[in-house]
């Protein structure tokens, strides 16, 4: 009943269109994209976005949120195999560029906002990705609808540039607004987590569950956090509960990337902590394996490598590795693409060589490229599962010039982020192997 009609114009926003129907079901439909929410009533995004083409066939805005939510639900979220002549006009940096034109002139276009922050997220865009909500934050005050959401996704952008304090005020300040604010509860979980606050942070998750665990596109996220923390804490029992309850079923009643995401990042961390996963990866290879040749995001590509190393899937592993690398010989000008040459390919060759039992030659190939990686995108907690791989590549290696990278890599882990179970846990294994002398 909330939805606005025409009055966008009062807003400085006006829209190329008299039918309020149509304004109402683009309204619609920016709500759910910003609240990471489908509401079943309306049918959703997909049934938001259909009667609005509808409503007006010639409502320039609806052909936009269509367009670039069907990119962005499908390919930056969801990516659903979406063409390559659609991904051959796609210039991520490009794009930001306009959505940040648009802003300038309009700056409580959230749509704009939206997609740049997006955009920034997974082209690894970390100070781009705060200082673009920053530029019109000021903008947005109280009575302006839905600027409690802005507040949590400025506060995403302090946390993942390391002001956690400022971040974590934004964040309590949105979900005292919004409790059910689902991005916001996501970005609390960050800061626990960089913190190495576990208490905190699984304390956080259990009173916050009932506010979130409905939010279905982030549900299985939250979720994620929450095994992290157990993980951290050494609880893998605890972890595994959470996986096969809440993971794994969400993986399997809709295979988006981040759910895709959830499950191979989550495996491959207790894997590496010597965890027995008994058939788990099997039961996720038949969804990452249809991305085989995808190649959209060199994000996704790691994970679902992880997948197919994990199921000891040589013929997966292999063509995932062919094809990326003909991708990265004609790019184009696919920022991914030419990405996969300098750091994808490296860093997909490192682990196949990490589970093939030569630890030296993955270390080889990732230290000239450990702080690029941060350009394949993703959150810091979501890349710290790169870190863990080069320490545990470090721990076992047998050549004498590596003999001391594992304590490098240690102590610096521990000076960014203090009294943490797991680092605690990887200096004593290398203590016990001689390696912190």
């Amino acid at each position: 009943g909330s939805l606005r009609t025409c009055a966008w114009k009062d807003a400085g926003l006006p829209l190329s269109t008299t039918s309020n129907e149509a304004c109402k079901l683009f309204d619609a439909t920016l709500t759910q994209y910003v609240t990471w929410t489908n509401d079943k009533s309306l049918g959703g995004i997909e049934g938001c976005l259909a009667r609005l083409r509808a409503a007006d066939p010639n409502f320039a805005m609806g052909h936009a949120i269509s367009a670039e939510l069907d990119l962005a639900v499908k390919t930056m979220r969801e990516q659903l195999h979406v063409s390559a002549l659609l991904l051959a006009f796609r210039n991520f940096p490009k794009a930001c560029a306009l959505w940040e034109q648009i802003l300038q002139d309009h700056p409580t276009d959230l749509l704009a906002l939206r997609f740049s922050h997006d955009a920034y997220f997974y082209l690894g865009y970390q100070d781009q990705m705060r200082d673009s909500v920053a530029r019109i934050y000021p903008f947005w005050s109280p009575d302006v609808p839905l600027s409690s959401y802005v507040k949590g996704i400025y506060s995403f952008g302090l946390m993942e540039t390391n002001f956690y304090d400022r971040a974590e005020k934004l964040a309590k300040e949105a979900l005292s607004i919004t409790p059910t604010d689902a991005w916001s509860v996501h970005t609390m979980a960050h800061i626990h987590e960089m913190r190495a606050e576990v208490q905190q942070g699984l304390e956080f998750m259990q009173h916050s569950e009932t506010h979130w665990k409905d939010s279905d596109m982030l549900a299985s996220h939250n979720y994620w956090h929450w095994a992290l923390f157990l993980i951290e804490k050494g609880d893998y029992e605890a972890a595994l509960t959470i996986y096969d309850t809440h993971i794994l079923p969400r993986l399997q009643a809709s295979g988006t990337m981040l759910n895709v995401v959830n499950t191979c990042s989550m495996l491959y961390r207790l894997q590496m902590e010597g965890v027995s996963l008994g058939q788990r990866w099997q039961d996720v290879l038949p969804v990452t394996k249809k991305h085989t040749r995808d190649h959209v995001l060199l994000f996704n590509d790691v994970h679902f490598l992880m997948a197919s190393l994990g199921a000891r899937d040589a013929q997966t592993t292999q063509e995932l590795l062919t094809t990326l690398q003909e991708a990265s010989e004609s790019p184009g000008e696919n920022c991914q693409h030419l990405l996969a040459r300098d750091v994808g390919l490296p860093l997909c060759q490192a682990m196949v060589e990490a589970e093939a039992g030569n630890p030296d030659r993955a270390l080889e190939l990732l230290l000239p490229i450990r702080y690029r990686i941060v350009q394949i995108g993703g959150s810091n907690a979501q890349r710290d599962v790169f870190n863990q791989i080069l320490i545990h590549a470090a721990l076992n290696c047998t050549s004498s010039k590596h003999k001391n990278v594992a304590r490098s890599l240690l102590m610096e882990r521990d000076a960014l982020k203090p009294n943490s179970p797991l680092t605690e846990r990887l200096i004593r294994k290398a203590t016990a192997a001689h390696l912190m002398q």
